[in-house]
């Protein structure tokens, strides 16, 4: 009976401890957007040459800022596995799931409006593979679609 009840608090714990690491790297995902935005707005070549280096703050663990020209959907800023100058909306992962598209779509809302896009499957920065389960945050800065995203 005790050992029952000791192995149903173990897994009480273990369930609750991966839902609250989501629920942060939601929310730290969430506050990269924010200062990216902020970043952008303020100067725009400057703030994508600290993404690109991961300078400021820009890369912190697997969160980082990406962002592609609205206008032709191409990438300016991102991590290894999409180059720049990738068209964002040609983006698939390896179940066949056109992200992509849904990250574009993001960007056409009304500036301001944050979208949550996937799950998807996507590398951590700086490798190729293997994948992991990402949630990216996208919104519209100017002639900009730039998002942050954290894995599952």
């Amino acid at each position: 009976m005790f050992r029952t009840l000791m192995i149903g608090a173990v897994s009480a714990l273990t369930l609750s401890a991966a839902a609250f690491a989501q629920q942060q790297g939601e929310q730290e995902a969430r506050a990269m957007l924010s200062k990216a935005v902020a970043a952008v707005k303020a100067d725009r070549d400057v703030a994508l040459a600290m993404f690109l280096k991961g300078e400021g703050g820009f890369l912190d663990r697997d969160l980082y800022p990406f962002c592609f020209r609205i206008a032709d959907a191409k990438g300016l800023v991102g991590p290894k596995a999409v180059q720049a100058g990738t068209d964002v909306k040609t983006l698939k992962d390896a179940n066949g799931n056109a992200y992509g598209q849904a990250i574009y779509a993001a960007a056409q809302k009304p500036e301001g409006e944050i979208t949550a896009v996937g799950p998807y499957l996507f590398p951590k920065p700086g490798t190729l593979s293997p994948t992991f389960e990402k949630v990216s945050f996208v919104t519209k800065v100017g002639d900009l679609g730039c998002g942050v995203g954290y894995y599952k």
